[in-house]
């Protein structure tokens, strides 16, 4: 987040992280909270689409870490929504097999998201996608989660790709020249994130066979060697 409120409770309240709400999800809220130094376009935002996004952040019991983005990419802010706020939740999943507005199809993240969407369903599915748990994030999973216009014909597609077993280093280099190639088709780029019980990683760190990546999670960003391994003790 470029910017970020400071947190409506004490520090040493922050233990948790509500299974409810996973990062990425999308959240419908009834009302936003305005703090001290909030940006300027935050109001008109949330009037245009009354949608945050779910942030790795620990929280007080009855808050949820959210993220709200502006019509610019630098337009970005981290705050704090109490879950009484939140009217409903959307994973990344639910959008798998969602479409845009007829009139925004063309756009390239759309045109990459159709194919996938299109290969990884029915009894022959074969693309990349197929038999994975997955849904578009970032601006193509807010704009089909919100229907307000938020892709641009230079948006990359986002992906989540759920994956609570250990992928092969030999499958998601597959994985990852399978989808790069679809976005390269569109003409963009395809960022995915791997959900593993350590946190998100980048599918392209796990392809490249690096001895450690970056895990991301409520806790903060560690390099691990392997995000599959048990972990003992408090994560």
């Amino acid at each position: 987040m470029q910017v970020c409120a400071a947190p409506p409770f004490a520090a040493d309240h922050a233990l948790s992280c509500d299974a409810r709400w996973q990062p990425h999800d999308l959240l419908r809220l009834h009302r936003l909270t305005q703090f001290d130094g909030e940006p300027a376009w935050v109001r008109g935002s949330f009037e245009r689409a009354p949608y945050a996004v779910v942030r790795r952040a620990l929280a007080a019991d009855g808050f949820v870490a959210i993220g709200l983005r502006g019509a610019e990419r630098s337009q970005r802010y981290g705050t704090w929504v109490h879950q009484d706020d939140i009217e409903t939740a959307v994973p990344p999943e639910a959008l798998a097999q969602r479409s845009p507005l007829a009139e925004r199809t063309a756009l390239p993240a759309f045109t990459a998201l159709a194919v996938l969407q299109r290969d990884a369903v029915g009894g022959d599915a074969v693309g990349p996608l197929a038999g994975f748990v997955w849904g578009p994030t970032g601006s193509t999973g807010f704009e089909l989660a919100s229907q307000a216009p938020t892709v641009t014909s230079s948006s990359d597609l986002d992906l989540l790709i759920r994956a609570p077993e250990k992928l092969s280093h030999h499958a998601a280099i597959h994985l990852l020249n399978d989808l790069r190639a679809v976005a390269q088709h569109a003409g963009i780029r395809v960022d995915t994130q791997l959900e593993t019980p350590a946190g998100g990683i980048a599918l392209a760190e796990w392809a490249a066979g690096k001895t450690r990546v970056m895990a991301r999670h409520a806790r903060g960003p560690q390099l691990i060697a392997d995000p599959w391994a048990p972990v003992h003790g408090d994560a």
